[in-house]
């Protein structure tokens, strides 16, 4: 009896687990690619194709990490996608989340308190710092780094179109 009730417990948990995630992977896989998401883990392998008997061509190390999803394989299994340096590859769709992150390119930037040139520099961002988007319009895009946030413009940043709108 202990072992069936122990069996049943860890079935529902699963069956949880699974209905939590599936509405947010349904979402990212009736998306129009390309778009822009993040890796998910703190690891992921990036494969040459849609499968795990594909070469690994690279281990991410980083979570948050902005990726531009360029296809998507066996209804949301494998996740073609491109990093910030132009390289692709294929990554299982469970470690690709709809987070909108962004990644510092070029020089430093500037996190201003309001969307225009005018505004006042609260911090700065030097290249390769990662952030959580929201708010984009008209070339700016609200970046919080670790709860530290400003406005920047997009073409400081890798994750975002230069015209996109995100509310």
């Amino acid at each position: 009896m202990r072992i069936g009730s122990k069996a049943t417990t860890w079935g529902l948990a699963i069956a949880l687990t699974i209905a939590g995630v599936a509405p947010a992977l349904a979402g990212l896989v009736n998306k129009k690619t390309p778009y822009y998401g993040s890796i998910a883990a703190s690891k992921a392998r990036m494969r040459t194709g849609p499968g795990r008997t594909y070469p690994a061509s690279w281990l991410f190390r980083r979570a948050d990490l902005p990726v531009k999803v360029l296809d998507i394989y066996d209804h949301g299994a494998w996740y073609k996608v491109e990093d910030p340096s132009g390289t692709q590859g294929w990554i299982m769709g469970a470690l690709v989340s709809e987070k909108r992150t962004a990644l510092v390119m070029g020089m430093v930037a500037e996190l201003r308190d309001s969307p225009r040139f005018g505004g006042k520099i609260l911090w700065r961002a030097a290249p390769g710092v990662v952030g959580r988007l929201s708010k984009c319009a008209r070339g700016w895009c609200y970046f919080d780094v670790h709860g530290r946030g400003g406005f920047v413009e997009t073409n400081h940043l890798w994750g975002v179109d230069p015209q996109e709108a995100i509310n």
